[in-house]
């Protein structure tokens, strides 16, 4: 993972999560975090490139998916959130006979 400070370009690949803030785009006036899917091959100036991901919300699930076009210099790498708890086991509960009227 690059630095975790914005203009320390790195290389961007499916599966990281980046805190997207005015330094990658103007557009990003409130900040989020996106989850990469993919890098689109699509023709772009120089220091750009285009994300699509999944914009994540406060509990790090993915709200929206979304083509973003950044900059570089301006991304901010996160650690992955930590996996969510997994199913609770499942016991079971005896109950009484069965009555029948």
């Amino acid at each position: 993972m690059p630095n975790n400070e914005p203009g320390s370009v790195g290389e961007v690949k499916s599966g990281d999560v980046l805190h997207l803030t005015r330094a990658a785009s103007v557009q990003f006036l409130r900040p989020i975090f996106v989850r990469v899917i993919r890098l689109p091959d699509w023709v772009t100036y120089d220091g750009w490139l285009w994300i699509e991901g999944y914009e994540l919300g406060p509990k790090g699930e993915a709200v929206v998916r979304r083509s973003l076009f950044v900059q570089k210099a301006g991304l901010i790498w996160q650690a992955p959130p930590a996996p969510a708890a997994g199913p609770t086991a499942r016991r079971q509960v005896r109950r009484g006979p069965v009555r029948v009227g």
